[in-house]
């Protein structure tokens, strides 16, 4: 993350586009993040993980990482934004009620989700691109009816409470990927009705990461707007993507810009 948010420069301009940082001295001309608070990462994740997270010395970069993708959610519910992306210090999708790993020490989903409910909503979709399994997402949620949670991944699995996961084989193509999300997301999620759709978006599975399925830097752009098409029909456009995983900084600084413009309904790059 080191090109941010310098990347995002042409963008930052735009009348529409919010910033929103998680600073120590004020700096005018932002907005800023707050942690998460322990009593909401309390309601997801158990005491002992939350006293394992202090004892790694990331313990306050941890609770920023999760606060954004929770301030994000209470802006979008509060109507001040539409959509957001969110960029994170440590992942989501490894943590659970009781375990962390893949440096993903908090489930800012999850905990957004915990936050959006004590405000009234009810229905929530999270669809997961990152090349793994999400295991930590499932664990939370696994026999809760009101979260959809798609996940392509390795494995072909669905069941009774909504959650089902794509099997994306190696060396694939960009067709083959839009295609299973189409065939897989796009109408279970129609069908479901969210309030608000969460995207952990990894771009971990281009061709050369260390997710390798073979997906050009492009198939991310295409999967923002398949994405944010569903949200569009499904829940008046409220939706977040979060930054789960990838490691390349040209992949970053080409692909999250474009993701950005396509949330913020600009032409990509401007």
């Amino acid at each position: 993350m080191r090109d941010f948010p310098q990347a995002l420069s042409n963008l930052l301009s735009k009348e529409n586009v919010f910033y929103y940082d998680a600073v120590y001295e004020s700096r005018d001309g932002l907005y800023y993040l707050a942690p998460v608070a322990e009593d909401l990462l309390l309601q997801v994740h158990s005491a002992n993980l939350v006293e394992a997270v202090r004892q790694t010395g990331d313990f306050e970069a941890a609770l920023y990482s999760a606060g954004g993708t929770v301030q994000a959610a209470g802006e979008i519910w509060k109507g001040t934004i539409d959509n957001a992306f969110v960029f994170t210090s440590f992942g989501d999708h490894h943590a659970g009620r009781d375990f962390y790993g893949g440096m993903c020490y908090f489930n800012g989903a999850a905990l957004a989700i915990a936050s959006l409910r004590q405000k009234g909503m009810r229905r929530f979709a999270i669809v997961d691109t990152d090349a793994h399994h999400a295991d930590g997402t499932r664990d939370i949620f696994a026999r809760d009816n009101e979260v959809l949670h798609c996940c392509f991944c390795f494995q072909d699995y669905q069941d009774q409470y909504n959650k089902m996961d794509v099997r994306i084989p190696y060396r694939t193509t960009d067709e083959y990927y839009l295609e299973r999300m189409k065939q897989a997301f796009v109408q279970k999620t129609l069908d479901f009705a969210p309030e608000i759709i969460f995207w952990e978006y990894g771009f971990d599975a281009t061709r050369g990461e260390y997710g390798d399925k073979g997906l050009s830097r492009d198939c991310h752009l295409k999967i923002a707007e398949i994405i944010k098409g569903v949200a569009d029909h499904a829940c008046r456009g409220r939706m977040v993507a979060i930054l789960c995983g990838g490691s390349g900084r040209r992949l970053a600084a080409y692909t999250i810009p474009h993701i950005i413009a396509i949330l913020a309904e600009l032409e990509a790059g401007q």
